[in-house]
């Protein structure tokens, strides 16, 4: 067993390797409008999962509610050669806030959304046609996601037009939501196993979060544990 585990240990290791200041800065310059502060949030909770057990992404999600829904606040990463594949308006749950979010909950039928490091699951087709299911990894914050159907859809209130009429977007019942026309870039890009995260400025979160503040031995159980969740789905 202990020979396992360090075989674990040592490829996880390995993999958080590939996360290095090289890449950070590519990232930092193909997204000149991200705030330095939450990429390196992003970058960090990464580096966290992958070394407790998450295997590499290829691709990273960015979402920084601390920014209007007016702004283009949802960024997608390349990986593998820290390109921007786009940067997006992305919607935040109707008792988050108005124009800007400052409420946050992981408590079904809140309608507000959360944030933390999430996990992309499985597309499928519902009632907001092609979507992406979300797995919250991080107990209190967001773990209750796929409960709560929380999920990456399109909407119509996601759009410019929107902007220029009310200032704002329009929101959801928590969900992420983006511009139909570029939801199918999302998901297709994101599910499997990408990574999402979700900032905000919250004291509670920034820190209680085990993955902005890594403990790889408590870590490693609860990483397992959600790998074979997620293998038990396939």
């Amino acid at each position: 067993m202990s020979g396992l585990l360090f075989s674990v240990l040592f490829a996880t290791s390995t993999q958080a390797q590939s996360l290095n200041n090289q890449l950070f800065d590519r990232l930092s310059s193909a997204a000149p409008k991200l705030n330095p502060s939450v990429l390196e949030a992003a970058f960090k909770a990464t580096q966290c999962a992958i070394s407790n057990g998450t295997a590499m992404p290829e691709r990273l999600a960015v979402i920084d509610f601390s920014l209007p829904s007016s702004e283009e606040r949802l960024w997608l990463f390349d990986l593998a050669d820290g390109s921007l594949v786009l940067r997006e308006l992305v919607a935040h749950g109707k008792n988050s806030g108005d124009r800007e979010a400052s409420a946050f909950s992981n408590i079904e039928g809140s309608h507000q959304s959360s944030i933390g490091l999430f996990k992309a699951a499985e597309s499928y087709s519902g009632a907001h046609g092609y979507s992406l299911r979300l797995d919250g990894l991080e107990p209190g914050f967001n773990d209750l996601a796929r409960q709560r159907a929380i999920v990456i859809h399109g909407a119509d209130y996601v759009e410019k037009s929107w902007v220029n009429k009310y200032g704002r977007i329009g929101r959801s019942h928590g969900c992420p939501a983006v511009d139909r026309d570029v939801i199918a870039k999302v998901v297709d890009n994101l599910k499997g196993g990408q990574l999402v995260f979700k900032y905000y400025p919250d004291e509670e979160w920034l820190q209680a979060s085990s993955y902005l503040n890594c403990d790889s031995g408590n870590q490693l159980a609860g990483s397992l544990q959600a790998n074979a969740d997620d293998a038990s789905r396939s």
